[in-house]
């Protein structure tokens, strides 16, 4: 029998808790180390969406990228997001589990997966991780040949899953661009970093109005990268995949499944004519 406490330790080899982020709250979240586990469904969220999925679904065990507490909570009652989620998952025996930063930090992590899926070379990760050297934050290497930005930024599209806001960019759509920096999920901390600095293009998400005007302007002077806005969820959803093979092969017996269901926020957006500014 496979318990909780065995996917704990799966989890804990293939990402370990140490290299987290000191802000974090990675492993488990809710649930029994003693209750078996047949099957374990990854998503990027732990919402009431991909719980009632991993209940329908039969798992045992929701693996989860965003760790749900994060902020701290004085109360997971059936009142609040959270606690709906937890109440509905503990009444059904399904324990919560989630690798945030720690699954970030490695080579297929969700920047290191992107990076890889854009035939970066030399990827190197832009903060080391400051238990492992060989690990880290974000990734930033060189294509292999220069391309214009607008035609990377149309290679992205395709590559990430489809969201309403689409992937947004600033900078010259022409201008060639070789050298990439990339933080899946939300990465405007890491702008002043020189990895970033050094970079033609920085590709991450939840890029602030003030962090990314202040960057563009650098650029348009000749300093810093272009920037390119994807999807929080799109890009880190790319690590479900390569982690759902790892952990496959960590827990033989045991089925492991990607969830289904999206959970960026946005459900559509509205294309807005261009107007003369007087």
């Amino acid at each position: 029998m496979t318990s909780v406490a065995d996917v704990q330790r799966a989890v804990e080899s293939l990402w370990p808790a140490a290299t987290a982020e000191d802000w974090d709250a990675v492993g488990l979240v809710a649930g029994d180390p003693v209750d078996e586990v047949r099957r374990v469904l990854l998503a990027v969220d732990a919402v009431e969406a991909t719980a009632a999925e991993a209940i329908a679904r039969g798992a045992d065990l929701l693996l989860v990228h965003h760790p749900l507490l994060l902020r701290g909570a004085t109360s997971v009652a059936a009142t609040t997001p959270a606690g709906r989620v937890i109440t509905r998952l503990v009444r059904e025996r399904v324990a919560l589990l989630a690798a945030h930063t720690n699954a970030d930090a490695v080579d297929r992590g969700t920047s290191g997966e992107l990076a890889s899926m854009l035939g970066l070379q030399g990827a190197t990760p832009i903060v080391v991780n400051r238990v492992d050297d060989a690990k880290g934050l974000g990734r930033v290497g060189d294509l292999p040949e220069p391309v214009a930005l607008g035609d990377l930024v149309r290679t992205l599209a395709g590559l990430l899953p489809p969201v309403a806001g689409g992937v947004r960019a600033a900078g010259d759509p022409a201008r060639r661009v070789r050298r990439v920096a990339i933080c899946g999920g939300a990465g405007d901390s890491l702008l002043r970093e020189r990895a970033v600095a050094d970079a033609d293009v920085y590709i991450t998400s939840d890029l602030r109005h003030h962090p990314a005007s202040d960057a563009r302007e650098r650029h348009a002077a000749g300093e810093g990268p272009a920037l390119v806005d994807v999807s929080h969820w799109a890009s880190e959803s790319l690590w479900l995949r390569p982690a759902a093979e790892q952990l496959s092969a960590a827990l033989p017996g045991v089925e492991v499944v990607v969830s289904e269901t999206r959970t960026d926020p946005w459900d559509f957006a509205v294309p807005q004519e261009e107007h003369a500014w007087h």
